[in-house]
């Protein structure tokens, strides 16, 4: 099948769905590595009983040329002004006719952008262009995939090999979600990350701006979410950042390395310090913490752990057990007024963790 049959990157990805459905075992990208070749050769035959007909059949009528493109070619370009100069676009009617035809509406947006990294898992420079493209198609198809399910969106490639998507709420659909909005955002950079990581073998990063009104806001956003991703440079272990986690207009340029640390710093110290005064409040959570820091939940554990050893949470089981354990040795408190002056709704429940976390029951070390 010539190159004229197969002219689209969404046909592209149809022949490979119907592949795997007839029974394909494996994938090779050319040009091919005779020893990567055969390594898959070998795996597929061992994993084969007999070969399928249909595959067969299905294989023979494909030829050498598979052409990719750029997903709706003649809207990237616009787009991708719209995220520099959204005032240009906004000053043309026709331009703004082809952003109608895209349903971006709005009048709420937000952008997040995935920045393809191809170091990762010993691969070095191993990558051709080719291998390149058929790397982003493949990440561009994942989270159109993930976001299909659930948001209103559009996702094309931008440059520097980033791909860029923009989310959408109308006036409806923000109102009823808008307080959990920004911690679905974080969901989703890390179902983005999850499983670009799982079916691409690449740590991509993936960074949020926050949400604005107005589609002439778009070029702030897409400032914010490469200014997100610029945070990887700092903390090269995470990989999803949310713009508003980082308190830029305290910089005049980028921050530097000091900088940054200082800044990470002082975020879980101000953590601790509200779990030290707040640890046995019934139903504290992580989102609680998070929120009197200004910070997301994802971000706020990565840092908390990064900096002490401890999972946010287990640090505030610590200091309740600690508590505990000194209240059982020196009081007469019953068990239900300690685990209730510990943040425990259930005494039953408090004993089962205590018992965890020691070894002995309440009961037993009181004895």
């Amino acid at each position: 099948m010539g190159a004229d049959h197969c002219n689209s990157a969404h046909e592209t990805f149809q022949y490979a769905q119907m592949a795997v459905r007839l029974g394909a075992k494996d994938y090779l990208i050319k040009p091919l590595h005779s020893e990567q070749f055969l390594d898959s050769v070998r795996n597929v035959l061992l994993k084969m009983d007999k070969p399928s007909p249909e595959l067969a059949t299905f294989m023979a009528g494909i030829g050498d040329s598979f052409r990719l493109e750029e997903p709706l070619p003649e809207y990237s370009e616009l787009l991708n002004e719209l995220m520099v100069k959204p005032g240009g676009v906004l000053a043309d009617g026709s331009r703004m006719q082809k952003l109608d035809d895209l349903k971006l509406q709005g009048p709420y947006f937000s952008v997040i952008k995935i920045k393809i990294t191809h170091s990762d898992e010993g691969q070095g420079d191993k990558y051709t262009e080719q291998d390149l493209s058929l790397l982003r198609y493949g990440a561009l198809n994942i989270a159109k995939e993930l976001l299909d399910q659930e948001w209103s969106s559009i996702a094309f490639y931008s440059p520097d090999e980033e791909i860029t998507l923009i989310l959408q709420w109308n006036e409806k659909n923000y109102e009823e979600t808008s307080a959990g909005q920004i911690n679905r955002l974080d969901v989703m950079g890390r179902s983005l990350h999850f499983n670009i990581h799982k079916f691409l073998h690449l740590h991509a990063v993936i960074g949020i701006s926050q949400i604005l009104k107005g589609i002439s806001f778009m070029d702030v956003l897409n400032r914010q979410a490469s200014k997100a991703i610029h945070w990887n440079k700092e903390h090269n272990d995470h990989y999803v950042f949310y713009y508003g986690d980082f308190n830029w207009n305290n910089y005049a340029a980028d921050p530097s390395p000091e900088e940054l640390h200082t800044r990470s710093n002082l975020i879980v110290q101000k953590a601790k310090d509200y779990i030290e005064a707040n640890y046995a409040q019934k139903g504290l959570t992580i989102h609680e913490v998070a929120r009197k820091n200004h910070v997301s939940p994802n971000y706020l554990s990565y840092l908390f752990k990064k900096n002490t050893g401890y999972n946010l949470w287990e640090y505030v089981i610590k200091l309740r057990m600690e508590d505990s354990r000194e209240m059982i040795l020196n009081t007469d408190l019953r068990r239900y007024e300690i685990a209730e002056r510990v943040g425990y709704e259930s005494p039953e429940h408090f004993s089962k963790i205590f018992k965890k976390y020691y070894g002995i029951s309440p009961s037993e070390l009181k004895k």
